[in-house]
């Protein structure tokens, strides 16, 4: 049987920000924080020697660096995330890890208490 190997590891962060973009009044204008769930998929062929596409402890090393920069921050401050929404998140943690792993397929950020995500694939 052929195929294609697609590794998923999941981690969350808490994190405040705001939108300067929405008109003055509105909530989300506001700081305002929320716990979002992040799902990193790596797809390729199982190495020969070990057998895995990537080593999950490597991926949860690689993720901690970047968990570690979102974690209990202030999303807005954070260098060239832009405008803290779902999709420029999913496109900033795709940069952080994109050098370490060529097998990235995809991000996903996700908040779950308001039904929201974003899937970002990578090219």
């Amino acid at each position: 049987m052929s195929g294609r190997f697609h590794i998923v590891k999941e981690f969350g962060f808490e994190a405040a920000h705001y939108f300067g973009h929405k008109p003055l009044g509105h909530e989300n204008t506001r700081v305002h924080g929320h716990s979002f769930k992040v799902e990193i998929a790596l797809s390729g062929e199982p190495a020969a020697d070990n057998g895995c596409v990537v080593d999950f402890e490597t991926v949860t090393q690689a993720i901690e660096g970047v968990r570690g920069k979102l974690d209990h921050h202030f999303l807005n401050d954070i260098e060239g995330l832009g405008t803290p929404s779902l999709e420029n998140l999913a496109r900033w943690i795709a940069n952080e890890l994109g050098p370490r792993f060529p097998q990235l397929s995809s991000v996903t950020v996700r908040r779950p208490t308001l039904g929201e995500s974003c899937r970002f694939d990578v090219a």
